[in-house]
């Protein structure tokens, strides 16, 4: 499978956070929250809120089968996969058999019903790619 295979990565300075360099994922992650999500620990005026009225939650309404297809349809065929190494491709191929597709639109659709969405289905591969032309790539920035 040649997505898994190891990639020789160009030499570049470790990012850099409050002057220390990101030498490990928490490290990572708080440079990129705190670059990218400045705004989180701002004050807020919650005040504004109480002139908005309260509406009544509405349902959610169910998948359909042409819905599913739709979005499939949008999605790569050539996009890496994810932790469960399922590319969408394969997914496409799956669905094409009416049995397979219903079973996971069935399963869609309960997790709606349940209100309960699997802790591995929320899991991803996210890749940080530079943007060209920037002088350094020791700052979060600059991906």
């Amino acid at each position: 499978m040649s997505w898994i295979k190891q990639r020789k990565l160009p030499a570049v300075e470790a990012i850099r956070y409050q002057g220390f360099p990101c030498n490990s994922l928490p490290n990572l992650w708080n440079a990129f929250h705190s670059s990218y999500n400045t705004a989180a620990n701002r004050l807020v005026q919650l005040s504004i809120l109480d002139d908005v009225p309260c509406l009544a939650p509405r349902p959610w309404v169910s998948f359909s089968m042409l819905e599913m297809s739709e979005v499939l349809k949008a999605c790569s065929n050539v996009s890496a996969p994810g932790p469960d190494h399922i590319t969408w491709c394969y997914l496409k191929s799956i669905l094409v058999d009416g049995i397979c597709a219903s079973g996971i639109l069935s399963l869609a659709n309960s997790c709606i019903t349940l209100q309960h969405w699997p802790q591995h289905f929320k899991e991803s591969v996210s890749v940080i790619i530079s943007k060209p032309g920037k002088p350094a790539y020791d700052t979060s920035k600059a991906f």
